[in-house]
Order: structure tokens, then C-alpha cells, then sequence
């Protein structure tokens, strides 16, 4: 059975990006999700060389770090902060990008975003989408739920045309794994 690190990039205990990413999860037959809660790594020290030469890497890191490098694949759902990914989430990807590794090791990722807007958080998707392969990413299927309250109700997507999209991009990344 493949694990799959499950990631809803927001700061957020409750999150849009969390529900989708959980949802487009459960779709999967035949893997174990791995669902990672940024949430729980916002108490860790903002990255800086400095920090890392005098205190070390946080534990909570080295284990992600082990854990990213021990699984078969990603799926990632981005909140967008002012155009960008969510601070307590890239600060955790700074910290496991200084562990010794290629951060995603070359395996498949289908890399989402959603946002209550039209335009569902794109900007901080098409950024991951160009930046992730750089950092070890196989950036092979990439979803955008615009709109997340007219479009995810009742813990599904509800419009037809965007789950026929998202089906089609689950099946490009299940043929990766």
C-alpha cells in the first residue's frame, strides 16, 4: 500500500484547503494517507541559519523530514496568503529543506488550492507548481476549486464539470505512483 503525505498548507485548525485535500484523499482506494496538520507547527522557531547553528533542527522537523522521505507521494492543497503560501507553512518547508535531503525526493505530487474567490488561490498554486520541482517535486497533476462555498458542500465537490476535472487529475497522479 502506498503512503501518501496529505498536506492542507494552512495555519488554520479549521481550513477550505484541509477539507479539500481530505476529500480529494478519500478518493484513493489502495494508500494510506498520511494527513500532516501545519497547524501543530506553528509554535516552531522561525527558519534562520543562525537558529539552526546554535539550537539544531526542531525534533518535530527531523521527524517530518524522515517522513517525507519514507512515503510514496504528496498531495497538497495551498491556502494563499496575500498571493503567497501561508507563512507557518513555508517556514516548516525552510526547516526540512536544510535536513540533508532533496525535500521530495522526485516522487509525485498533485499539488491543489482553493479559496472562497473566483480565482481559488491560483497564484500560490501556478508559484508551487514552478518552485516545487526545484525542491525534488514530480509536479504531476495540479487541481484549482474556485469558489469553495458554491462548489464544496456536504464534505464533496458539487459541481460536475470541476469533479470530472479533478477525476482526471486524481488518475494522473495515481499513474505516478
Amino acid at each position: 500500500m502506498k503512503k501518501i503525505i496529505i498536506i492542507g498548507a494552512s495555519s488554520g485548525i479549521k481550513s477550505i484547503n484541509k477539507d479539500l485535500v481530505k476529500y480529494t484523499s478519500s478518493l484513493i482506494e489502495n494508500i494510506e494517507p498520511l494527513h500532516i496538520d501545519i497547524s501543530t507547527y506553528n509554535s516552531i522557531p522561525i527558519f534562520s541559519p543562525e537558529h539552526k547553528e546554535e539550537f539544531g533542527s526542531p525534533i518535530e522537523i527531523i521527524q517530518l523530514a524522515a517522513l517525507f522521505n519514507s512515503c510514496d507521494g504528496f498531495m497538497i492543497s495551498f491556502a494563499e496568503h496575500n498571493g503567497s503560501y501561508v507563512a507557518s507553512y513555508k517556514n516548516v518547508i525552510d526547516w526540512i529543506s536544510v535536513q540533508g535531503q532533496n525535500m521530495f525526493n522526485h516522487k509525485p505530487m498533485l499539488l491543489m488550492s482553493t479559496s472562497p474567490g473566483p480565482r481559488g488561490a491560483q497564484t500560490v498554486l501556478d508559484s508551487a507548481v514552478h518552485y516545487y520541482p526545484h525542491m525534488g517535486g514530480k509536479v504531476c497533476s495540479i487541481f484549482s476549486l474556485p469558489s469553495f462555498y458554491d462548489n464544496f458542500k456536504d464534505n464533496k465537490i458539487v459541481n460536475e464539470e470541476l469533479k470530472a476535472k479533478l477525476s482526471i487529475e486524481l488518475s494522473k497522479f495515481q499513474s505516478e505512483l
